[in-house]
């Protein structure tokens, strides 16, 4: 039983708990989760995997993203803004995803809207909420970090108000966890960024 502070993984090295209770934590935690993501295709596929995530637990989500990535033509914004009627019926019957359709609807619709975005926009975007890393505290246990900051309720309604779908703080902020705007690996976590 965890404190909410760091514990050892098999290999010794002291990490965030969640990411202790299977293997492909283990991983996402160590390789992905925090670290800088950038490019607008890039971002999309987070935002729209957070999105999908609402209600579920992440695992459920990072053990389909294969199954997510073929759905979506890798997220590819412009393709994904292409698709039709019969690509929208083809995903609700794909088992390799989570069928909801509200979500569904709201990933085609992102998709549309951002592809009438110039390059790099979303980025930009994205990013510009970044909050500066030395007026947030290290968190120490998992009791520090937030659901919702001003951030991620600045960076939702940015978002909200360009059109996008899906995109509540409590959204905004895991994609800014995952996609490294912010690094809330616990202190003495072995991937706490310097």
């Amino acid at each position: 039983m965890s404190d909410g502070t760091v514990l050892a993984g098999p290999d010794g090295a002291l990490r965030c708990p969640w990411a202790l209770s299977t293997e492909d934590y283990v991983a996402y935690h160590d390789d992905e989760w925090g670290r800088a993501v950038h490019g607008d295709d890039a971002l999309f596929e987070r935002l729209s995997l957070e999105a999908f995530q609402s209600g579920l637990s992440w695992i459920t989500i990072l053990r389909r993203r294969p199954g997510f990535r073929t759905a979506f033509a890798d997220f590819k914004i412009d393709s994904v803004a292409a698709f039709t009627d019969e690509d929208r019926e083809r995903l609700l019957a794909d088992a390799g995803i989570i069928r909801n359709r509200a979500k569904v609807d709201a990933t085609l619709a992102n998709a549309r809207v951002l592809a009438e975005w110039a390059p790099g926009d979303l980025d930009e975007l994205i990013w510009s909420h970044a909050p500066d890393p030395a007026t947030r505290p290290v968190p120490r246990t998992l009791a520090d970090v937030p659901a919702v900051t001003d951030e991620s309720t600045a960076l939702s309604k940015a978002l909200k108000k360009r059109g996008l779908r899906f995109v509540g703080p409590t959204t905004a902020y895991a994609l800014m966890q995952a996609c490294g705007l912010v690094d809330d690996h616990l202190e003495n976590c072995v991937s706490r960024q310097a």
